[in-house]
């Protein structure tokens, strides 16, 4: 699945890590991450681990993080991804089997670089 995100042109970004995955953000973007728990609408979510800072004069990257850097993000709602079929099939042997896959995402917008 590729993860839907909107953004705003911006000069300042910063690269985070969350669910194993990496992505690139900047202030006023809404992406799908991996869920990050039990959050209600309007709570806010902290991302520690910032892998790489640029605000458009410098560029500040982290060896694996940056000690003290953080994004703060808003969780807006669960999103679902598209259902994946899954076929297994033995040829031959009169066996089938279908299985059905939907993944869920936390939908977020990010506030603020620090």
């Amino acid at each position: 699945m590729k993860n839907k995100k909107t953004t705003t042109e911006n000069s300042e970004f910063a690269v985070i890590e969350t669910g194993g995955k990496q992505y690139m953000v900047s202030v006023g973007d809404v992406l799908e991450v991996e869920l990050l728990g039990e959050l209600k609408e309007g709570d806010a979510v902290v991302f520690d681990k910032v892998l790489m800072v640029d605000n458009g004069n410098d560029t500040t990257i982290g060896m694996p993080y940056i000690d003290g850097a953080k994004v703060k993000a808003t969780y807006q709602k669960l999103t679902k991804g598209p259902k994946i079929t899954i076929v297994r099939y033995q040829q031959k042997s009169n066996r089938d089997r279908r299985i059905g896959h939907r993944q869920k995402y936390a939908q977020v917008k990010i506030e603020s670089l620090t």
